[in-house]
């Protein structure tokens, strides 16, 4: 059986670029079918006020990036919060992505705000704090596309931190079995991440961080490693569907045994 999969969008891609491109919800569709995995999919654009009746009416869900801030504490965001700890005490498996991985970790009281080293654009590179099951990387660091000012400053009790990096020390955060944020965005290939730079250029981005981002990504070797990062949040979806063919193989070995 799929995995209904529920997408908790809080955010749109930029006007520009939406209609070659799609949402940040059709990104995340099209990089998980780039890497092989299949799931239904249902969006709820939360902004606006849609929001699923129950933590369980998904397998798993999905929180997406925006340009809106966590500290705005929105009223959509005040309950978009109420439901993230009520997946979280379902036990149902949820990624969070940028701003995802903000918000998620304001429900659980970090603190969130603007970092004072300023801006994260164009491709970053990461460092695993810890072996991961499920990751396929030729070594224990990885590169993703980034777009943001905000970012986790206090770590949540709850977390612990899976990636690293000396611009982002909280990177990436793993709550229990259940949660997987990234502050970088997988769903970001290098083309779009480039799109976006030149139109945020000299607006909400500063110039010179864009232009530094800009050469980073127009040289030969500038690539992601969405791919494997996707294959490493689908397992993470798929967590209940793995314990349960876990389970049923130890049956059956204990049945064969006997």
């Amino acid at each position: 059986m799929t995995l209904k999969i529920g997408i908790l969008a809080t955010g749109i891609t930029p006007d520009p670029l939406i209609g070659e491109f799609g949402s940040f919800a059709d990104m995340f569709q099209r990089l998980f079918k780039q890497a092989g995995q299949q799931f239904d999919y249902v969006n709820f654009d939360v902004r606006d006020g849609e929001f699923p009746e129950s933590a369980t009416d998904c397998d798993g869900w999905i929180v997406t990036g925006s340009k809106s801030n966590v500290y705005e504490n929105l009223p959509w965001m005040q309950k978009l919060k109420v439901l993230i700890r009520d997946i979280y005490q379902a036990d149902r498996p949820m990624l969070g992505i940028c701003f995802g991985h903000q918000i998620i970790a304001d429900a659980f009281d970090a603190y969130v705000h603007k970092y004072s080293g300023g801006w994260g654009v164009g491709l970053h590179e990461y460092a695993l704090t810890r072996e991961v099951e499920g990751l396929d990387l030729s070594s224990t660091k990885f590169t993703l596309s980034v777009m943001h000012q905000d970012q986790v400053l206090e770590k949540p009790d709850a977390a612990e931190v899976i990636a690293e990096s000396a611009f982002c020390p909280y990177a990436v955060l793993q709550y229990d079995n259940r949660i997987l944020t990234f502050q970088a965005h997988p769903e970001f290939d290098v083309t779009f991440e480039t799109r976006l730079v030149k139109h945020l250029r000299g607006q909400s981005v500063p110039e010179a961080d864009a232009d530094k981002a800009l050469e980073g990504l127009s040289t030969p070797e500038a690539a992601t490693d969405s791919i494997a990062i996707a294959n490493w949040m689908a397992g993470f979806l798929m967590r209940d569907k793995k314990r349960a063919s876990n389970t049923a193989k130890a049956e059956e070995d204990t049945a064969a045994t006997c």
